[in-house]
């Protein structure tokens, strides 16, 4: 049996742990001792994509932003369901997981970060999403375990209030915001609603035919009519509609 080697690490901006292992031809990243990520789990990272850029079909030129590399399985998945022509940005806090992506995952995904489409960014999300005024037809979020497991604090501001409505000033008329989460979330679900979003939830498999082990994938978008079909709709307490309602007058 061919052991568990680990072959890169580097420390995160709180100070953490983050851990590259391979075995066989497997990866994992591991943030302070805790599984972040496996390539034998991967399958919901290719169902951001999916759902997260659904309305986008037959699109010739989109420009779509990827926050979170991880081992670029959302990417590869974007770039293989667009044309020549689209603009992909990467943002990714950590400059050790690009490196990563370069010197040891290429074979997982088919080596993304040479495609000429892709603009990597790293640095604050945040910061790059308040720049970036009606810039991206989808926003794809899979950032830490999801807005409800904080492994690196700066990661709140991106997932509370000032985040989303950054994402939604970020999205051109009819974008969408796709957003990945290891467990569901009522309160993320109710505050993308208080941000004048429309929102449908997707349980998703962690991998290809596995029932038992779920993701979960929340789509949002002002408009509606461009949500892909299917999930759960999640739905305001009558009182809360009627001040995302006034809250969506001001804003807009």
């Amino acid at each position: 049996m061919k052991p568990t080697v680990r072959i890169a690490t580097t420390q995160t901006p709180d100070g953490g742990e983050m851990e590259l292992y391979q075995h066989d031809r497997d990866f994992s990243i591991m943030l302070n001792g805790q599984d972040l990520m496996h390539s034998r789990q991967h399958e919901s990272e290719l169902e951001l994509a999916r759902l997260g850029c659904a309305h986008l079909a037959g699109s010739k030129a989109p420009s779509i932003l990827i926050g979170g590399l991880g081992l670029g399985y959302t990417l590869r998945q974007v770039l293989d369901m667009f044309s020549p022509h689209a603009q992909v940005v990467v943002s990714e806090l950590a400059s050790a997981v690009v490196e990563w992506n370069r010197e040891f995952l290429g074979e997982l995904n088919g080596q993304s970060l040479e495609d000429e489409r892709v603009d990597i960014k790293t640095g604050d999300i945040v910061e790059l999403i308040s720049r970036s005024k009606s810039r991206f037809d989808a926003i794809l979020l899979d950032i830490d375990n999801g807005p409800s497991e904080m492994n690196n604090s700066g990661n709140r501001r991106l997932y509370g209030y000032e985040g989303l409505q950054a994402c939604r000033h970020a999205l051109r008329e009819q974008g969408c915001l796709g957003v990945w989460s290891a467990e569901p979330s009522k309160k993320f679900e109710q505050l993308l609603m208080s941000c004048s979003f429309h929102v449908r939830r997707f349980r998703v498999p962690a991998y290809k035919g596995s029932k038992s082990q779920s993701r979960f994938v929340w789509v949002a978008s002002e408009d509606k009519i461009i949500l892909p079909p299917g999930g759960g709709e999640p739905r305001l307490p009558l009182r809360n509609e009627r001040k995302r309602k006034k809250r969506g007058q001001v804003l807009s």
